[in-house]
């Protein structure tokens, strides 16, 4: 019905196409230096909040006593989860429920830890079956019609927890979903967090590292994977391989997956099947073996080093484990390997090791070595800050990291291109990248834990990327560079990882998310040279979501302060609405059009700023 509704439409859109003056601009695929992102693992202490529906991102359940018991432990986390017996997708049969050995019978509950990340506003709960769920802290049930919850949500003190008070062992309580303010009605088929979407949108390689739980994965058979249907994707076993797809194929976006280090045969083939079939066939596939098998503070690295032949040493004992990877996807991929960008990671501060890993795989198999290109302090400035304490500022700490990134971050970086890509005739991309500057030892308490914070701020914090990315750039032709993470909170133990410090952050107060934004190629032009990249004056993105019923939301960027007009037109080229006209200041720009009056049909919307102008297309399907 759809299909013959946009071709009775057709004729129309083409007429209109000259009338607004479109200038249709081939894409150039001579890139210099790709920009990719890494997203943040899925959980609920996280900033990133990708889906309207919280459920997906709760806790694992904790179990607790279903009534207070005097003069008892009342334990917040019971830990006996293993007791109560779940459906398949793990819901609880029965509650309350009677294990042996407690207190009292155990009821269920999850929570999420970042309420700070959150709206304020009235979430809907709705879930399938008989019982009683109740919301604490930062969370309360305001009204219940049936199994629909109205739950305030104040933000407060950083915390809010579902509790399944009671579930009817007959009809059990299901298929709970937690649902962010107005999206009720579109959640089925607009998932995503619309402010997420539209601030990852401008990165066309996605690496799905944290989402699929990669590190310390014990994913081995393919049945172990994560479902879609599951109560939480927050697990040990990471997100659904379909939810990455779907975000791929909405966004237009490559993939870039990893192969959990226990996978069976069947497993690395299946997985490799879906991929091939479900991600839209213009759309290329990166996939490495595991992450980071050369890290000991992951199980992968132990188990290869355990499991792998021990006559032959390390870390060439490890090689077969990826060549295995390799080539069953290379077998899988057969007739279609344009697609596919099969990757070897490396360890860029340890070439040694990057070498014998890369130079041991059988010529031809990989496409791609890829280790990191981090900026960090190295000895040096670990000693200086060491030395001076309280005393750092944030201007030291980046004035330290330049220093590093010229004086080894980047000789390393030429090394490992000429004695491993060169020699083997493969692309240099990196897996993550950015600032990594974290205390020493890691994860430690020291006096100058806040300059590493406040120094993520500073206007130099965007120098510092635009002149490591124009140096990445002139390293090396044909290049993926993917910035680890898409957002996270400033932490001066554990690293300020995220580009933004949470979703909706305003760019303008974001260096590191505004440098990668400013060194994106552009659609129409190719760099060809070796010079920085110029920051995009103007840039118009696709609406989203498209189709829309009723309401859209258009993104636009500017590099400096405009006088500037946004218009809807129909087909007929009537204006229908006028979203923006008025002087902005540089920077990320949202506006939301309301099409509630309006009747099904194409829409255009046309940015006018000085003599730019630039139109793009709506489709509105009530």
């Amino acid at each position: 019905m759809i299909g013959k509704y946009v071709k009775s439409i057709i004729a129309p859109v083409l007429l209109l196409l000259f009338s607004f003056n479109f200038i249709i601009t081939a894409q150039i695929n001579t890139c210099r230096l790709n920009i990719g992102m890494n997203i943040a693992g899925i959980s609920d202490y996280g900033s990133e909040n990708p889906f309207v529906d919280l459920m997906k991102s709760c806790r694992k359940w904790l179990t607790s006593n279903s009534s207070y018991v005097g003069g008892g432990k009342n334990n917040w986390d019971t830990g006996i989860i293993d007791s109560i017996p779940p459906d398949g997708q793990g819901y609880p049969l029965e509650l309350p429920y009677f294990v042996a050995g407690q207190e009292t019978t155990q009821v269920v509950h999850t929570v999420w830890a970042n309420t700070s990340s959150l709206q304020a506003g009235d979430y809907i709960c709705l879930y399938d079956g008989d019982g009683d769920i109740v919301f604490n802290f930062d969370a309360s049930n305001k009204s219940q019609s049936g199994n629909r919850i109205v739950v305030s949500v104040q933000p407060k003190n950083n915390i809010m927890q579902l509790v399944i008070k009671r579930s009817n062992r007959n009809n059990h309580v299901r298929n709970i979903r937690f649902l962010m303010p107005g999206t009720e009605s579109t959640y089925l088929f607009q998932p995503y967090n619309p402010k997420w979407l539209q601030q990852l949108q401008p990165f066309k390689t996605i690496r799905f590292m944290d989402w699929g739980a990669t590190n310390n994965s014990p994913n081995a058979h393919w049945s172990d994977r994560a479902r879609r249907d599951n109560y939480t994707w927050s697990t040990e076993n990471g997100a659904p391989y379909e939810e990455m797809i779907r975000l791929c194929n909405t966004l237009q976006a490559d993939a870039w997956v990893n192969v959990p280090h226990l996978a069976d045969s069947n497993y690395i083939r299946q997985m490799a099947i879906l991929m091939r079939d479900s991600i839209d066939a213009n759309l290329k596939i990166y996939v490495e073996y595991s992450n980071e098998i050369w890290n000991w503070m992951f199980n992968q690295t132990n188990y290869l080093n355990n499991t792998g032949n021990q006559n032959v040493a390390w870390p060439e004992r490890i090689v077969p484990f990826i060549q295995r990877v390799m080539d069953i996807w290379t077998d899988v991929f057969q007739g279609q390997m344009h697609r596919l960008v099969r990757v070897v990671g490396g360890q860029h501060y340890w070439p040694d090791v990057s070498r014998r890993i890369a130079l041991n795989m059988r010529a031809g198999s990989f496409d791609a070595f890829s280790p990191a290109a981090y900026i960090g302090f190295g000895d040096h400035g670990d000693s200086v800050i060491t030395s001076l304490g309280a005393s750092v500022t944030p201007q030291l700490v980046l004035q330290l990291a330049r220093l590093e990134m010229d004086a080894h971050a980047l000789p390393l970086l030429q090394e490992l291109r000429k004695t491993i890509c060169d020699v083997r005739s493969v692309r240099l991309v990196y897996y993550e990248g950015g600032q990594g500057l974290t205390p020493n030892p890691f994860g430690s308490l020291q006096p100058y834990n806040t300059a590493l914070e406040d120094a993520q701020s500073l206007p130099e914090m965007y120098t510092l990327y635009n002149d490591w990315l124009a140096r990445l750039r002139a390293l090396s032709d044909n290049s993926l560079f993917m910035n680890f993470t898409f957002a996270s909170p400033k932490n001066g133990r554990y690293g300020s990882w995220g580009a933004l410090e949470y979703i909706g952050q305003n760019i303008d107060n974001a260096p590191k998310y505004r440098a990668l934004i400013d060194n994106l190629c552009s659609a129409s032009s190719a760099v060809t040279d070796k010079k920085n990249l110029a920051p995009t004056s103007i840039l118009l993105e696709q609406n989203y979501p498209n189709p829309f019923n009723p309401t859209t939301v258009i993104s636009y960027q500017i590099s400096a302060i405009s006088q500037l007009s946004l218009k809807v037109y129909d087909v007929l080229g009537r204006q229908v609405e006028i979203l923006v006209s008025e002087r902005q200041s540089e920077g990320s720009h949202l506006a939301t059009f309301n099409a509630n009056n309006l009747p099904s049909g194409v829409y255009f919307y046309r940015l006018q700023a000085g003599s730019f102008t630039q139109t793009k297309k709506l489709l509105l399907i009530k």
